[in-house]
């Protein structure tokens, strides 16, 4: 379970943006930054960190105050997260910890 957990996705900046992805075509700079309400400097660092793992392509168009760039997941990007999302679900669930052979015994009040 927790071995499914992907450590490049698994950072908080980079989750909601790998989230955020998963259920948009793409997605602009300015757009990003606000919904995650994070720095320009910071998307770009979360960002790289993403597209340097192959998760996300960066588009720019443009050049100065007149530029964009767009973000969009890619299909390894896709599986990623999906793998990742399935392992947090199922670490939330306490599926592994049930079929644990230590059972963890809960305090009675």
């Amino acid at each position: 379970m927790i071995s499914n957990l992907d450590p490049v996705i698994h950072a908080p900046k980079r989750l909601a943006l790998m989230a955020l992805l998963a259920h948009a075509q793409d997605a602009d700079f300015g757009f990003v930054r606000d919904a995650l309400k994070v720095s320009d400097s910071d998307l770009s660092k979360q960002a790289t960190t993403l597209a340097d793992a192959g998760y996300i392509t960066v588009a720019k168009a443009g050049r100065g105050r007149g530029g964009t760039t767009t973000f969009r997941i890619t299909k390894q990007g896709r599986a990623a997260y999906g793998k990742h999302r399935a392992a947090l679900e199922a670490l939330l669930a306490g599926a592994d910890f049930i079929t644990a052979p230590h059972s963890v015994e809960t305090a009675e009040l």
